[in-house]
């Protein structure tokens, strides 16, 4: 593994930690302004908190995931909406899928959105415990009586000018980290974009979309035919892979511009307490290291087994290997079955179980914060998998 390969895993890891962190701040700030008035009414209605998971679950892309999982974590919403937005998402590969086969991608995530109705209303009905791997406690306190919690008149007598000039260490501290997350951003080193494929032998995406293209089995007639089709195909392929990226990077300056705002206009309490304490030094060195370290697992592992190998053409053996590889927390690795559909190879209901099984990168805050709640979700995910895949296949 060369440093450039190091580089893209650790800038993953800050894509990944960065959104995931800043969501828990503005989550964290909402609540304490609002005395946890917002999160209760969202936590007394599990049928609306089902409904909302499964529209940040389509959108595409694994930040609506990540919300999810953030609101999960703080006990804002239940293991039932949780995995309703862990079935329907299809990750990074939506993008994809909506470029090769708008369609049949379209026809995916209806299903997908049926499938996580029922088994999300089907749990809220069945579970005693809808907190997986955690106690029913808000993981974040309201203090009532703190200045934190105080009305927006008591606000204004904390002004900006008073917050920034009376500035404490906690205050800078937290400013000059997010004034360096956005230098990050602007400069590139945080550009948004998931497009190393690591778990495809160390090959960009586009190298793959290039390398595997579905022109490769209707294209025969001419080479230079072939070659047109492969300049097509990757110059779209670049196009979308740009605008995600864009995409990604104008939701994360919001986001830190916003934290930055809170940052500064917040109480002294709120900023040591929820913050620095609860935020930056419990969540923040759980979920960056357990981010860097299965992505780098993965793309360490990738260097000596070939996935497409791995790939027989009997079909239960493929639906098995379809449902094995979207237990991994990546977006990368489903990209093959994606690619494999295009071409005419798989049958569709083994792209819907990798589909079902698969959350890209949504789940892996989940697997550092909560790993019981993380395999048991994969759990029955499996089994719903399994049940299309055969009926399909049979």
């Amino acid at each position: 593994m060369n440093l450039s390969t190091l580089y893209i895993i650790i800038q993953q890891t800050l894509i990944i930690t960065t959104f995931v962190i800043g969501m828990m701040m503005v989550v964290e700030f909402i609540n304490v302004r609002t005395g946890g008035l917002w999160s209760e009414k969202l936590q007394k209605s599990s049928w609306i908190q089902i409904i909302f998971a499964i529209i940040m679950g389509i959108i595409p892309g694994c930040l609506g995931t990540y919300t999810i999982v953030s609101l999960y974590i703080h006990r804002v919403v239940n293991f039932p909406a949780l995995l309703a937005a862990l079935i329907s998402t299809t990750g990074d590969e939506a993008f994809f899928m909506f470029s090769l086969f708008p369609e049949k991608a379209l026809i995916i995530n209806i299903i997908l959105i049926a499938i996580s109705i029922i088994v999300a209303f089907a749990l809220q009905i069945t579970m005693k415990n809808k907190f997986i791997g955690f106690n029913k406690e808000l993981s974040f306190p309201v203090h009532e009586n703190e200045s934190c919690s105080h009305s927006h008149n008591h606000h204004n007598h904390h002004s900006v000018r008073h917050n920034i000039k009376n500035i404490s260490f906690v205050r800078a501290l937290l400013i000059t980290l997010c004034i360096g997350v956005l230098f990050l951003i602007f400069s590139g080193i945080v550009d948004g974009s998931h497009h190393l494929n690591l778990l495809m032998g160390g090959q960009t995406e586009e190298n793959v979309i290039i390398n595997h293209s579905p022109t490769e089995i209707c294209c025969d007639d001419t080479s230079f035919e072939h070659h047109h089709h492969e300049n097509n195909i990757h110059h779209h392929h670049h196009h979308d892979h740009g605008g995600e990226a864009d995409w990604i990077r104008f939701i994360l300056i919001i986001l830190f511009i916003t934290i930055l705002i809170i940052v500064v206009i917040a109480e002294e309490h709120f900023l040591e307490e929820h913050l620095w304490e609860h935020v930056i030094k419990v969540h923040l060195p759980k979920i960056f290291l357990w981010t860097f370290g299965v992505i780098l697992c993965l793309t360490i592992v990738n260097n000596y087994v070939n996935l497409h190998d791995i790939i027989d053409s009997k079909p239960l053996i493929i639906l098995l290997a379809a449902i094995i590889i979207g237990l991994i927390p990546q977006s990368g690795p489903h990209l093959i079955f994606i690619l494999l559909y295009a071409q005419g190879s798989l049958p569709f209901s083994i792209l819907l179980a990798n589909s079902i099984v698969q959350d890209g990168h949504g789940a892996l805050p989940l697997l550092a914060e909560s790993r019981k709640a993380f395999f048991v979700s994969k759990g029955i995910k499996i089994a719903i998998a399994l049940i299309v895949g055969i009926i399909g296949i049979i």
